[in-house]
């Protein structure tokens, strides 16, 4: 069987809520967090094609669209970001890592080192 780089990290969503070990919970994350990033950049790249050859006044109209205000000054990849980022937090693999995250962050693990 194969498993998707989504359902993989729906699958660790499942697992870290049920994990009492730290460093598990640590590890389950830093992996999430990979398959997130994977992900996304699969999806910005998506965007990138699908909205090729489109002007900026277009794309700064479509980012505005969405609810993120954006002006002429920023350049092409930066409205594919921004339009990507909107697209990837609505998924199931993003939202299933998002929640994953709020749990570890309750119970004070995160990706991020105390200074």
């Amino acid at each position: 069987m194969v498993t998707t780089a989504t359902q993989r990290l729906l699958d660790l969503a499942a697992i870290a809520p049920a994990s009492d070990d730290e460093d598990l919970l640590l590890e389950l994350l830093e992996e999430a967090n990979a398959l997130y990033q994977q992900g996304f950049e699969i999806l910005r790249a998506v965007v990138a094609r699908r909205v090729d050859g489109t002007s900026p006044e277009v794309l700064v109209a479509a980012v505005n669209a969405v609810g993120l205000p954006c002006d002429a000054s920023r350049d092409r990849d930066e409205l594919v970001l921004l339009l990507a980022l909107t697209e990837w937090e609505m998924t199931p693999a993003a939202l299933a890592y998002s929640e994953m995250a709020e749990v570890a962050a309750r119970r004070g693990v995160c990706l991020v080192p105390e200074l």
